[in-house]
This record gives structure tokens, sequence and C-alpha cells, in this order.
């Protein structure tokens, strides 16, 4: 069997028989560390990066990664070394970015609700800016940086009610989502942050949703936030960035989002055929740089027969792998080490006591108790999400560069998560 690159995984490669991350075995990890195991390419986490780099030679532009998609310290640590900033949405999130190496000025703060607490922990370190979701969260945002002495950089969140055309749970650009100031009231909202003591503004962000696999929506919403850049500066109000949020989809089972430098060479003719093309961009890309950068291994445990259906149960559950669960999410699931014959149509399981504990819907394997699977792009909202249900404890993680594989977070165990537990006397 010769050798072959996976769709939008080309880090994970199969050889023979057996699968590779890069130039480590991916059944010799197993092993070692046993399963459920998270594996991630630092080549992959680069390439994508390196995209957006390209999209942005020659401009005023800032990566910042959102590190909701992937927050292990290690992952944060290669986009710190790359040069990236990050977009958080939490207190923290904001200590482990400050833990991977982060420099304080360029992280930016996002988030519906933050805490007044949160606010007073960023304006102490010194973030670069707050993207300010609300009304009511200006008010607030004033009176805590006043009673601090800090003026706090802040940029408006623009709900520009644009169909980013992903799934709804993901999707934070209509007037229905919760996200962002409404766009008729953006101009009014900008006026009252000029006015307030303790805010400096600083730019415009809008971000209309995750997995967005088309040109259009980002077309669209660029062109509605523009239309605003054009108000507020008219109202005399400065803006120094422009941010354009995340999004980007990746390639999870056939759909083919387009490249980054792709999608930011023609958002950068439309910036520029309006006159904005010298502005300071800012961006918060996250699942399009750890997605397909991540698998999940995991073990067979039983083939189960049915009358309806039959099932592959194996050692990983939804609290590892909590997208298909919630968003109905497809996840391409792999032989680690393929066999030849004959495949059986199956759903694909976990242990854990839900009827919604299922990793893939009707797929066809041939495989055995015991054998090793891969779940594809499993790289994004999937550790960062992971829980503790049915007290079980997380995966343990790894990052492979070249023919090196690093543990870097151990796996949990019970007594992990009992730590901070009480009985009562």
């Amino acid at each position: 069997m010769s050798a072959y690159l996976l769709p939008g995984q080309p880090h994970f490669e199969r050889r023979g028989a057996d699968l590779f991350a890069e130039g480590v075995r991916l059944s010799d990890l197993a092993r070692q560390y046993g399963t459920p195991l998270f594996v991630y390419s630092k080549a992959s986490m680069l390439d994508a990066l390196g995209a957006y780099q390209r999209g942005f030679a020659g401009r005023k532009a800032r990566i910042h990664y959102a590190m909701k998609a992937n927050s292990s310290l290690a992952v944060l640590q290669v986009f710190a070394q790359a040069g990236c900033g990050f977009d958080i949405v939490s207190g923290g999130e904001l200590e482990r970015a400050l833990a991977a190496g982060a420099r304080p000025a360029d992280i930016i703060f996002s988030g519906v609700g933050k805490t007044r607490a949160e606010m007073q922990q960023a304006l102490a370190i010194g973030i670069g800016c707050f993207n300010v979701e609300s009304e009511a969260e200006l008010e607030v945002l004033s009176q805590v940086a006043c009673a601090a002495g800090k003026t706090a950089q802040v940029s408006i969140r623009v709900n520009p009610n644009v169909d980013p055309k992903t799934h709804p749970y993901i999707s934070t650009g209509l007037k229905g989502n919760k996200f962002g100031v409404a766009h008729e009231r953006t101009l009014q909202t900008y006026k009252r942050a000029a006015s307030l003591p303790g805010l400096q503004v600083a730019g415009i962000d809008c971000h209309i949703g995750s997995q967005i696999t088309e040109n259009g929506p980002y077309l669209d919403a660029m062109d509605r936030v523009l239309d605003l850049v054009q108000a507020i500066e008219a109202a005399g109000i400065p803006l120094r960035h422009i941010d354009f949020g995340g999004g980007l989809g990746i390639n999870y089972s056939g759909v083919q989002p387009p490249a980054a430098d792709a999608l930011w060479a023609q958002l950068f003719a439309k910036l520029d055929a309006r006159g904005f093309g010298d502005r300071q961009f800012m961006i918060e890309p996250g699942r399009s740089l750890v997605g397909n950068a991540g698998v999940c291994l995991t073990e067979v445990l039983y083939m189960k027969p049915g009358e309806q259906k039959n099932f592959c149960i194996i050692d990983a559950a939804m609290n590892d792998l909590p997208r298909p669960a919630m968003y109905q999410a497809f996840h391409e699931i792999v032989p680690v080490n393929a066999r030849e014959g004959a495949t059986l149509l199956c759903d694909v399981v976990g242990p854990v006591c839900e009827s919604g504990d299922w990793i893939g819907h009707d797929r066809a394997l041939n495989t055995h108790a015991g054998d090793l699977l891969a779940v594809m792009s499993a790289g994004a909202y999937c550790m960062s999400m992971a829980s503790n249900y049915n007290t079980r404890g997380r995966a343990a993680e790894v990052l492979v560069d070249g023919g090196k594989a690093t543990l870097i977070r151990e796996r949990e165990s019970a007594g992990d998560q009992m730590l901070r537990e009480r009985l009562v006397p």
C-alpha cells in the first residue's frame, strides 16, 4: 500500500498500512501513552499560520490566535514563538496566554460576559484591547478603568446581520445572536464610548461565525463594516485598527474552504478599492490554525452487531470529542493500521451513558476489538471543550515535531478530578 496524504491533513500520512504524524508512527504513541490520545502536528499548525502570513505580506497586520479553539499550553507556545498575539474570552485564558509566553500588549479580550474582576485583571496586566460587545459593558468597563486609574483601549464588536452559512450554534453575526452591537446602533455606541472617562476608542471589530466555507459572507461583512468606519470617522472618532475576527473553516468532510492567503487577497482588493488598504488590520483565527493539526487516537473495545445498527464501541467518548453530540459534526474516522478485506457499516460510539455519545454514523470500517482508530481533524474544539462526564479523565496530549514526540499533557486521573472536593464532616 503506497503512501498517501489524508485530505486536509497533509502531515498525517499512511506509510504502508501504518498511519504517521510527521515522522512518528501513531500506533507507537498509542502503546506508549495509552488511549484516548490527542496527537498534534507542529508543522501542520505552522503551515496553516503561514497561509495567513502570506496573505498579509506587505500589510500592517497582526494575527491573534483565538485560543478557545485549543488552549493547551504547548499549542499556545507554538503560536507565541511564531509571533502571534492571542484572542481571549476569559480571565483563565488570559493566565494561560501569559504562561505560554504572550506579551500583554498582544492580547485582545473578547466575549459578551466579562466580569469586573476579569476587567481589573486585564487592565492591571496591560492588555492591548478590549473587544466590547454591548453598551452596558462599555459603562462597566469605564467604571472599572477609572477606579483603577487606567485607560482601557476599546474596540466595539459590530453585529452586521450577515449570514455566515454555517451551523446555527456557531453563527455569531445575525440579529438573533447574542454577540456584538447591532449594526443600526453602532454609531450611537461609538459616540457614547468616546464620551466615557477611562476609555480610549482604538478600533472596530467584527466576527460573524465559525467554520465558514465561502468567501461571500466575509466580503458582505467587510462592506458593512467599512460603511460604519466611514460614518464613525465622519463623526470625529478616529479608528486606528480594523479587526475582522476569524471563522474560516477547515475540510472536515470534503467541503474545501478557501485558502487563507487566497481569501485575504480578495479582501485586501476590496479594502484597497475603498481606500482602506493602509490601515492596521487584526484577525483572530482559531479552528483554521489547529483543527487539521490534530487527531484523536482511540481503541476499539467491542464490535456489537444489531438488528438495525452495527456498533463499533471505542474508548473515546463525547467528553473527549464533543463536536458530534453538540453540532452533529462530521469527523473522518480511519484505521491507524489498515486491514485488507470487507468493511462493515457501523456507528462509532463511546462508552458514556448517553444516546448522544456518538462519534460517527454509518461508517464503513474493517476493524476488530483491540484495533486503533484515528478520529481526524480533532485539533479544534475537542480538548478545549472536553469534560469529566461519567468521571472520565481528560485524555493525554502529544505534540509531534518532525521525528520527535513530546507529552504535553498527562492523562487525568480520578484523583485529579476529586482533588478539590470535600466530604461533609
